[in-house]
């Protein structure tokens, strides 16, 4: 029987987070999950139906983890729509991820994982799709300079400039990658901007 209290099982799947970041999918078992949440040992399988479950779990808390607060998106909102502005923003938008190292570094585990189980493969994909389709609704809205596949080129760059600066992080100082976020909302923005006007 699969127990439902919601903070408990929260804490738990904050634990898988921190055990998948730290000793990756392999060590993500229900003994490791209880011992980083502090409960007593056959805690976490009295919430999670299987491994399966608990990886699934985990990717889906990372996500929620990751959305801005409310007071962020509001000054989202509230700004300018120039490129410089968007720059800012994407500089705020790959601070805010790689402050929450252990949950990024989580995600990467379960992409590597799900190459082997198809139910998170689907579940990861679903929501990096549900993902992109947001930023680029939002984008569209927004009137931010750049179009749908400026978006997509600005998702899959930081991505990497992220992982890069998780896990190698002396490889770009912290002015090179701000320079960095820069020079690609600037790059692929002028692209957009001169196909829109002919030039």
């Amino acid at each position: 029987m699969v127990r439902r209290n919601d903070q408990r099982r929260a804490a738990l799947v904050d634990a898988a987070i921190e055990v998948l970041a730290r000793e990756g999918a392999r060590g993500l078992t229900f003994r490791a999950v209880d011992a980083e949440a502090t409960v007593p040992a056959g805690t976490a399988s009295n919430y999670f139906a299987s491994r399966d479950d608990l990886f699934t779990q985990a990717g889906a808390r990372v996500y929620e983890r990751l959305q801005p607060d409310e007071a962020t998106i509001a000054r989202q909102q509230a700004a300018d729509r120039d490129p410089e502005t968007y720059a800012e923003l994407m500089r705020e938008l790959v601070g805010r991820i790689a402050s929450f190292r252990t949950g990024y570094l989580a995600l990467l585990e379960l992409r590597l994982e799900a190459t082997r189980r198809p139910e998170l493969r689907r579940v990861l994909t679903d929501r990096v799709r549900a993902d992109v389709d947001g930023n680029v609704a939002y984008h569209e809205a927004s009137g931010l300079p750049g179009d749908a596949t400026a978006v997509k080129l600005l998702i899959l760059t930081l991505n990497w400039l992220i992982v890069e600066q998780l896990t190698l992080p002396d490889v770009f100082t912290e002015e090179e990658r701000e320079q960095l976020v820069t020079a690609a909302v600037e790059r692929i923005v002028a692209v957009e901007q001169r196909a829109r006007s002919g030039t």
